[in-house]
């Protein structure tokens, strides 16, 4: 069946380890959209965070951030938002005090408060360099609970894995679990991870299918690819799964489709292959696995 449409993540899969869109990448996108075909970035990034990513592309994206809980196009408008009750977040951040300087709450504002913490340390080694890349979003209150004058998108941890694999346990746990959905990104090998609390019933895999139904867009027809824990759904929803060579071994192990590394031109190999030539057999190059 003819795809019409891409669900591309972000980090670890568009993204090389530069953090740069290649040009074989934005190349495959862009011949894509030509043809017709309907691309979206599904990213765990806040809109702002991602938008950076998409301008670097030279054809309309759709934006679906924040793990499914917001869609966007790269031009502002809003698609489809799913945001967090604020009682279950005041709920969240009390059950997870012991994680305080690593808990933050997202919210869908212009630019000012967009992104609240507890306190800002500007030269916190895990994450400082965030902190100093969305300066402008960031504003801090305390208690947290005390910004939550609205329902936020999401509560979001981030650190070191160890930390993280604990914080989600607790999560996970609470009576309350069945309130929110939880969203984890491990980067091993950085010993960072992240976990986002976001709307019960909300994963990347869920809004790509509300998204795509109300497009008349079939499983069948859509072409996903993603390296990470939060992209599982997104991959199980789709026809046509495609892990990275550089994903977490988990998903490795479900017998998808396995194409080159984030610094291989992974995505352009795989759009090439499930939707530019679909009739032709895959390249023998080292894109593919």
């Amino acid at each position: 069946m003819t795809i019409r449409f891409v669900a591309v993540d972000i980090d670890g899969t568009l993204l090389n380890s530069r953090f740069e869109v290649s040009p074989a990448n934005r190349a495959a996108i862009a011949e894509a959209t030509q043809r017709g075909v309907e691309v979206a970035l599904v990213t765990g990034r806040r809109y702002d965070f991602a938008l950076p990513v998409a301008k670097e592309i030279d054809a309309p994206v759709t934006m679906i951030v924040n793990n499914g809980a917001l869609v966007r196009t790269n031009d502002g408008q809003t698609l489809l938002r799913h945001l967090l009750p604020r009682d279950t977040a005041r709920r969240v951040i009390q059950a997870t005090e012991a994680w305080r300087e690593a808990t933050a709450v997202v919210f869908d504002r212009p630019q000012v408060n967009q992104v609240m913490l507890q306190s800002i340390n500007w030269d916190d080694p895990t994450r400082g360099g965030y902190y100093k890349r969305n300066r402008e979003f960031l504003a801090e209150a305390n208690p947290l609970e005390s910004c939550l004058t609205e329902d936020p998108i999401q509560v979001m941890y981030t650190g070191q894995v160890a930390a993280m694999r604990e914080a989600e346990m607790t999560l996970r746990r609470v009576q309350f679990a069945e309130e929110f959905n939880l969203a984890a990104t491990v980067y091993v090998e950085r010993d960072f991870a992240m976990i986002d609390v976001i709307r019960r019933g909300v994963t990347k895999g869920t809004t790509l299918a509300e998204w795509t139904g109300r497009r008349s867009i079939s499983p069948e027809e859509i072409l996903a690819i993603g390296d990470n824990h939060n992209d599982l759904e997104m991959l199980c929803f789709a026809g046509v799964p495609v892990v990275m060579g550089n994903s977490v071994p988990e998903l490795k192990k479900r017998g998808w489709h396995i194409t080159g590394s984030n610094d291989e031109d992974g995505v352009a190999a795989a759009i090439e292959r499930f939707a530019l030539m679909e009739s032709q057999p895959p390249r023998s190059d080292k894109r593919w696995g």
